[in-house]
């Protein structure tokens, strides 16, 4: 049995004994004549066998059961009391058939049906709705009786996903269109059965069999084109493509839910001496051997496994923790390095092995490619340790050389150099604001990887303004709204700059996100309070300071003393406050007194 929580069973025992209590006060035994037995019979096995053919929709595991339909006309036609009956009997025989399932879930299932139906009926008997005869020039008593039926159900599922810890945002359009379709059919089974009783039954029953078969073979279709979509055909793994789409769509949903959830990127180690010794037919057959076994060591999981490209493959784990996919991970490579494939005897381990990085969803990442370049360094990380090992992503261990970031740096001085020719106002803002982050960054507890990223991203922060035009970067008037709306696309495009070159996907969330305001109002998407990257908070303070002081030509510029007395009044709103107070006293302690030995006396 599922393992709920004492909350979750005190609810589902709570509703079933609410609906049997609930049923028992409506009920009435036995019905009038033989008449209405026969009715009932053949309504029940109505409900039993579109119960059994659900009409099938994509994507997989999305269905339709018509029994509802059927309750409504019942109900609509021939009034509450037989409808509780076939309600009963239908539940009876279906807990017998389905005898494997707990009986408590059909107990529960009973209550719920139980409840949407006698709601609706006290509904639609009090909009005006008259048992027997089918109004169509008044269709509201069956609207609002289904809106009750709707809202009922509804709250029983989204209850119940509550308790389990996930909840469908997409939930109610899905159902508001079921139970439109369930209406419509439920009137026309209503007029059916009030002209040939028997005969429209029969009719509908047919009607929703054919239904259930047709929509099973476009099932199936669908899910051949989707699998050829989505599907790696030399493994049968999800393709990039699909990992891409689910990556993005898993981030979102964990980052709103705030569950856990980790990015694992996994290497075949010498996959291209494997290649070059054994040829590509048989290197083919090793990436398919491979598919295999991830597919096997997760098949009990909800791990998504996909290809990402060559001999790499990557395992999106949703509520897992990066210590949790550790363990995973760790005991598969050890599984693996004990599975013999013929040929890799020859190549170093002597043994098939993987190298593996993982990444964690942090609470500052705003983009689901910053965990992508996460685990692509643990990975990176993981092969620089001699292969066959899995490495979480570590800042103290994952970081820039100074060789490396003497490298960077020179390259990026190169780039913002355009700016010399174009808006010199723009090069030298650029200039001290890397400056300030260079010694900011020395009081702040900060790794040597993230000090350096945030002196990289503070040089080149704007260069996304070489697309802005130079009429509009140097006017001294002010900007009309569709030129301001120019100038803040600086951002995007210097997000599409710094991307072409991959070793400096560390610095997109600071080129991207430095106008973004801790109470929300920035742009380009609007992200709040811890939402933006912790060195993106930094460095749109120290930004804001330089615009502030930094003279211009026919435009006022604040003294130091005024431009910490505005980051001190906006901390809170447009800045961190723990970062903008810092980054006061650092001006404080470090330039005031400066300033102040060479005012003149």
């Amino acid at each position: 049995m599922y393992r709920h929580s004492i909350y979750t069973k005190l609810y589902i025992w709570f509703i079933t004994c609410l609906g049997i209590a609930v049923y028992l006060l409506h009920a009435e035994f036995p019905a009038a004549s033989l008449e209405d037995w026969v009715l009932i019979y053949v309504l029940t096995s109505s409900v039993l066998l579109v119960n059994h053919f659900l009409v099938y929709l994509p994507p997989e595991g999305n269905s339709i059961s018509m029994d509802s339909a059927i309750y409504l006309a019942c109900l609509f036609t021939f009034g509450l009391r037989i409808t509780l009956i076939i309600l009963l009997l239908a539940s009876f025989i279906y807990a017998l058939y389905k005898s494997r399932i707990e009986l408590w879930k059909h107990l529960f299932n009973f209550s719920m049906y139980s409840l949407m139906i006698i709601g609706s009926y006290y509904t639609f008997l009090a909009i005006g709705g008259k048992i027997g005869t089918i109004d169509i020039y008044d269709i509201f008593p069956y609207v609002f009786a289904l809106l009750i039926y709707f809202l009922l159900s509804s709250y029983f599922i989204v209850s119940s996903k509550i308790f389990k810890g996930v909840l469908n945002f997409g939930l109610f359009k899905e159902v508001a269109m079921t139970y439109c379709i369930t209406l419509i059919l439920s009137l026309d089974l209503s007029i059916l059965l009030q002209k040939e009783t028997y005969f429209g039954t029969f009719l509908f029953t047919i009607l929703v069999v054919l239904l259930s078969i047709a929509f099973s073979k476009f099932l199936h279709l669908y899910q051949q084109i989707s699998n050829r979509a989505n599907k790696d055909h030399l493994t049968g793994l999800y393709n990039h493509g699909f990992f891409k789409e689910m990556l993005k769509e898993q981030f979102y949903d964990a980052k709103k839910l705030k569950h856990s959830f980790t990015l694992a990127l996994l290497d075949l180690d010498d996959f291209k001496k494997y290649n070059d010794r054994n040829g590509h037919l048989q290197g083919d057959k090793l990436l398919e051997f491979f598919g295999d076994l991830l597919k096997k060591a997760t098949e009990d999981t909800n791990f998504i496994v996909a290809r990402y490209g060559g001999e790499e493959f990557a395992l999106l784990m949703p509520n897992t923790t990066k210590e949790e996919a550790h363990v995973f991970l760790d005991r598969l490579r050890k599984q693996v390095n004990d599975t013999y494939f013929p040929g890799v005897e020859h190549i170093p381990y002597r043994c098939l092995s993987f190298s593996c990085g993982i990444a964690e969803m942090e609470k500052g990442m705003y983009d689901s490619g910053e965990l992508i370049h996460k685990a692509d360094q643990a990975l990176y990380y993981a092969k620089a340790q001699g292969k066959n090992n899995v490495q979480i992503y570590n800042e103290h261990n994952i970081c820039l050389d100074e060789i490396r970031f003497k490298q960077d740096l020179d390259t990026l001085e190169q780039q913002i150099k355009f700016f010399l020719s174009k808006d010199v106002y723009t090069y030298r803002h650029s200039k001290r604001v890397f400056k300030y982050a260079l010694e900011f960054s020395k009081q702040l507890d900060l790794t040597d990887h993230e000090k350096q990223t945030l002196i990289l991203g503070a040089l080149i922060h704007d260069i996304g303004k070489i697309e802005v035009p130079r009429d509009i970067l140097n006017k001294e008037e002010k900007l009309t709204s569709h030129e301001w709306e120019i100038v803040k696309k600086h951002v995007t495009w210097g997000k599409e700059i710094i991307a072409a070159e991959k070793q400096f996907d560390d610095l997109i969330p600071l080129v991207e996100l430095h106008h973004e305001r801790y109470d929300g109002k920035g742009y380009p998407y609007g992200l709040k309070g811890q939402e933006i990257p912790k060195l993106a908070r930094i460095l749109t303070i120290i930004d804001s300071f330089d615009a502030m002081t930094t003279e211009r030509p026919y435009q006022c510029t604040k003294t130091f003393e005024e431009a910490i007395a505005e980051i001190e009044r906006c901390a809170g709103t447009q800045f961190d406050p723990l970062y903008a107070k810092m980054f006061t006293e650092f001006v404080q302690t470090n330039y005031l007194p400066r300033l102040q030995r060479q005012a003149p006396s």
